[in-house]
């Protein structure tokens, strides 16, 4: 067992993330949270003053890797600007496939509080998808894009309705359908 603070608030996070992710946050207790870190309830309480705080504080540990991903796919990727942008997709669409995917974390939490739409952690979904809005704004002005935020958006809904598609159907051939749809869409936009 860690035997500081900084390690068991990391062990906690790292469980819940696995548990939250894999399950839901409504289906997974903080006793379970506790088993799978192998530490006690009172530990967990020590770290996060609630549940509440734990399912945020799983969410914001997702954030920065999250876009980091994005990121990553994007700089990797040959091509201009369209194809950088069909590469978010095509990333997004590799993970789909992996058998323990179970859509984005954010949209799943955020859609298991629908009725709080208050709570720290519907914030903390909101605010990660308005990072990745945000990003994309910046790589759409820096191109000199005549309407960089309305371009980011639209790229924003694609990308959660094919995260959504992929969800439901677990097909991510979806997700592909939907960075095609993006690609043009960057295409042409891109000035003259």
């Amino acid at each position: 067992m860690p035997r500081n603070s900084i390690d068991t608030k990391q062990r906690i996070l790292d469980a819940a993330n696995h548990l939250f992710y894999s399950h839901g946050i409504r289906a997974v207790s903080v006793d379970a949270v506790a088993e799978k870190a192998g530490i006690t309830k009172k530990s967990i309480y020590y770290h996060f003053k609630s549940k509440d705080d734990l399912v945020t504080a799983y969410l914001k540990s997702r954030d920065q890797p999250n876009l980091d991903a994005f990121r990553m796919w994007f700089e990797r990727a040959e091509g201009g600007l369209p194809e950088k942008t069909l590469a978010i997709f095509e990333g997004v669409a590799k993970a789909t496939e992996h058998p323990k995917w179970r859509g984005c974390g954010f949209l799943r939490t955020i859609g298991e509080l629908a009725d709080k739409p208050g709570h720290p952690a519907v914030k903390a979904g909101a605010a990660h998808k308005k990072r990745f809005e945000q990003w994309l704004e910046d790589v759409f002005a820096a191109a000199k894009m005549d309407a960089p935020s309305t371009l980011a958006r639209r790229v924003v809904v694609l990308m959660d309705g094919a995260f959504t598609c992929a969800l439901i159907h677990r097909d991510s051939d979806y997700v592909l359908e939907a960075g095609r749809l993006a690609q043009q869409l960057v295409s042409q936009e891109l000035p003259a």
